[in-house]
């Protein structure tokens, strides 16, 4: 297959590539870093459900301001790729270190601003209009984190064991959610409210504040540990003999650009089954079983229970994301990935039966929905960067990731509760769409090849 098409094996990488960074410290960085930005990015999420439909938005229709919200939580995702081009950019041309620092302080600067704007009430519609900025910013900062936390973890990985060093990245995506969805629920419980589907007085008034205004110590930690690295010996080799790219975007779309396409559709089904079981959950786990007129019903359940059990199923989140690394090394990411994503469409076509069977098939339901989660999105850590060389990787893996976003992300939340209301507060055609995203996603691993033993210094 030609230079265009997915990686060909090459000659492992020679004793004197040895990885120029510690194990702890690699594991350290590409965790800490995505667990930072996974948080700030979760707290938007719960704030999007919980908070900015009443805030942020003018009082109306719930289901309008429900949508709004979403809409501008998928504006974040919309700039992610333009941040994966400009970070990627300098990441392939000056390294993946300053690279990385730059993304973590936009994203915390961004999450903490948001944490003191003021309300519609007080400025009317500059509040929506400031809360989309700051959101750009967030996704314009995760679409530089990612695949620079992603080529941290492989590039510094032992022969071998590239997947699962690339588990560590993604494992900052359910510990970013539980310490994020934690916060909130200790928030919450300190500021009860009497009505269980609404937020408190207190809580709308500054305690929804805190989550965003703490993500400052979090980003500190996370520089501290940045700053101690230094650059990979794939990196440090490709400058050295002069490989790296003047323009990287231009050399990624004209040599390698059925590596962006088939990255973009392996990360589909996953970004899709994210979004549903984090965001979308939470909007149909909180509604009321018997809503108000205009409003979509749901499961009921109040919100520091459903929170509750939405934690219970992202522990198998981490599991399974872990699980997935040694499963990836082993039998390698395509066959892995093709059995989970056949799970996916199965999943997504029992929705209703598992949504059906009260408490223990909503938390059936969450489990699996998790662990499938787990189970694809950690061998991405290790088959995005693979697709391509050192000079262009971190622009490659950044746009094929965040391009996905789009697709699925952007969208996913919004055509959800569109889905949800057309099938009259069912969510089977939610369910459906996460399959029919789910065989676009098996297509594309299909045709592909299987990318374990290339060489990660080429």
């Amino acid at each position: 297959m030609s230079s265009s098409s997915t990686a060909a094996p090459a000659a492992p990488s020679s004793p004197s590539a040895a990885p120029a960074n510690p194990r702890s410290r690699v594991i350290l960085a590409s965790l800490i870093g995505t667990t930072i930005e996974f948080y700030d990015f979760y707290v938007y999420a719960t704030a999007a459900v919980l908070v900015f439909p009443h805030l942020f938005f003018p009082a109306g229709d719930a289901t309008t301001a429900l949508l709004s919200s979403f809409a501008v939580f998928g504006a974040a995702m919309v700039a992610r790729p333009l941040g994966a081009v400009v970070f990627g950019h300098l990441g392939d041309k000056h390294g993946r270190k300053a690279t990385l620092v730059g993304a973590l302080l936009t994203m915390g600067i961004a999450t903490f601003l948001i944490g003191v704007l003021p309300t519609y009430a007080l400025v009317g519609w500059l509040a929506p209009l400031l809360l989309v900025i700051l959101r750009i910013a967030q996704g314009f900062a995760l679409g530089g984190e990612w695949s620079g936390a992603a080529l941290v973890a492989t590039e510094n990985a032992p022969q071998g064991k590239r997947a699962w060093y690339g588990t560590f990245p993604q494992l900052g995506a359910p510990i970013g959610f539980i310490i994020a969805n934690g916060l909130f629920l200790i928030i919450a419980a300190a500021l009860p409210s009497e009505d269980p589907s609404m937020p408190s007085e207190a809580f709308l008034e500054w305690g929804w504040r805190i989550p965003f205004l703490f993500s400052v110590v979090m980003v500190a930690v996370g520089l501290w540990v940045r700053l101690r690295l230094v650059e990979s010996t794939a990196f440090s080799k490709a400058s050295e003999q002069g490989k790296l790219k003047r323009l990287p975007l231009a050399a990624v779309f004209k040599d390698y650009w059925k590596q962006l396409i088939l990255g973009t559709f392996f990360m589909l089904a996953t970004y899709v089954l994210f979004y549903l079981m984090t965001t979308f959950s939470l909007s149909y786990g909180r509604a009321p079983a018997e809503p108000a007129e205009g409003a979509l019903p749901g499961l009921g359940y109040s919100y520091n229970t459903f929170v509750l059990m939405l934690i219970g199923g992202v522990v198998f989140f981490g599991i399974f994301t872990l699980l997935s690394g040694p499963w990836a090394d082993r039998w390698g990411r395509r066959k892995t990935l093709i059995w989970v994503t056949l799970g996916i469409i199965v999943f997504g076509l029992a929705w209703v039966p598992l949504l059906s069977g009260g408490f223990a098939g909503v938390m059936a339901w969450l489990i699996i929905g998790f662990a499938l989660m787990g189970m694809t999105f950690g061998p991405m850590g290790a088959l995005l960067p693979e697709l391509f060389p050192t000079n262009v990787r971190y622009t490659g893996s950044g746009i094929s990731y965040n391009v996905s976003s789009i697709l699925g992300a952007a969208v996913a939340p919004f055509i959800a509760v569109a889905l949800w209301q057309a099938g009259g507060g069912s969510p089977f055609w939610v369910g459906v769409y996460l399959s029919v995203m789910a065989v676009l996603t098996l297509i594309a691993l299909i045709v592909s090849k299987e990318t374990k033993d290339v060489d990660i210094d080429r």
